[in-house]
């Protein structure tokens, strides 16, 4: 059983809702299969919808909202004990987040109608910048604007989970000197394995863990190897958060988009898809306890989200 801590499937729902419906419980083998049983589905406004972003987001999330009606293996959850009960229904269990900031621009009240709407996970920046900080391509150093630091209390507030992928590493000391909740990083590998800005450096990943958070682990190839990503060397990028900080604080945020337009081509050699999960699992037990492989897959984040969204 698998948690998913980030999918960018709503942006692949929204395109192929132009010419059908019902677009998860087509494609739930493929998507889904039996492993997966609780994702988050990440609203993720690309750049050239960055000028209409509460827009582009509202219309994501209205046809995400319509597909899982039309979805009889989904639910739709905004808290653990709905998600187990939707695990235990047989269906699975879709949270709701924002890759980036961008929808909510500088208004605390946007960030209280999208909680309003479900979203319980708010990814700070993508990789550029908004009104909350600086993501990790942005050519300047900036941290959390003052915005950025009142966006964190409400998130507290409300019961969002705060997540730190893309966020700059400046941003990142920002979020861990300013709340005490634990903290998720969705889809971060390691740095010392790929040194890639979007992966965490060791005292980063030390910090998430001294707050009970937990590290995504990503199949994205630049993340995981620059030179050879395979399978192997992304389950050593478990290894290593699970020898530096304990197997309580590792995770999985697969972040697969080989199905968005654009895609490179390029993906991590014997694990390109959802279809290559059997595999993953029979590595993790052959280097894993059961107990730390059911924490890795699935009780980390379960933790994490009942700690803070309830």
């Amino acid at each position: 059983m698998i948690f998913d801590a980030h999918s960018d499937l709503p942006t692949y729902i929204y395109e192929e809702r132009k010419n059908d419906n019902a677009v998860l419980e087509k494609n739930f083998e493929r998507f889904f299969g039996s492993y997966i049983k609780s994702r988050v589905m990440a609203i993720w406004t690309p750049p050239e919808r960055r000028p209409i972003a509460l827009r582009y987001a509202l219309e994501v999330l209205n046809n995400f909202h319509k597909d899982i009606i039309e979805s009889p293996s989904f639910e739709f959850v905004t808290s653990v004990k709905e998600m187990r009960n939707a695990i235990k229904n047989g269906k699975v269990a879709l949270w709701l987040g924002l890759e980036g900031g961008e929808p909510i621009e500088d208004s605390l009240n946007l960030l209280e109608v999208f909680y309003a709407l479900g979203v319980r996970v708010l990814t700070l920046t993508w990789s550029l910048r908004n009104a909350i900080g600086d993501g990790v391509f942005e050519r300047t150093n900036g941290g959390l604007t003052n915005f950025g630091i009142e966006v964190l209390g409400k998130a507290e507030e409300l019961g969002i989970i705060v997540d730190v992928s893309h966020l700059n590493e400046r941003g990142f000391w920002d979020v861990i000197e300013t709340t005490a909740f634990p903290i998720i990083a969705s889809h971060s590998n390691a740095y010392s394995l790929c040194p890639n800005p979007r992966n965490l450096k060791d005292d980063q990943i030390k910090a998430i863990a001294e707050r009970e958070g937990v590290i995504g682990i990503n199949a994205i190839p630049s993340f995981v190897d620059k030179e050879n990503p395979t399978l192997e060397k992304m389950i050593a990028h478990i290894e290593y958060v699970v020898d530096l900080v304990g197997y309580k604080h590792a995770g999985f945020g697969f972040d697969f988009v080989y199905y968005l337009k654009g895609w490179s081509g390029k993906s991590v050699e014997g694990f390109e898809n959802e279809s290559k999960i059997p595999e993953l699992l029979n590595r993790l037990n052959e280097t894993f306890s059961k107990k730390e492989v059911e924490a890795i897959t699935f009780k980390n984040f379960e933790r994490v989200f009942e700690r803070v969204a309830g």
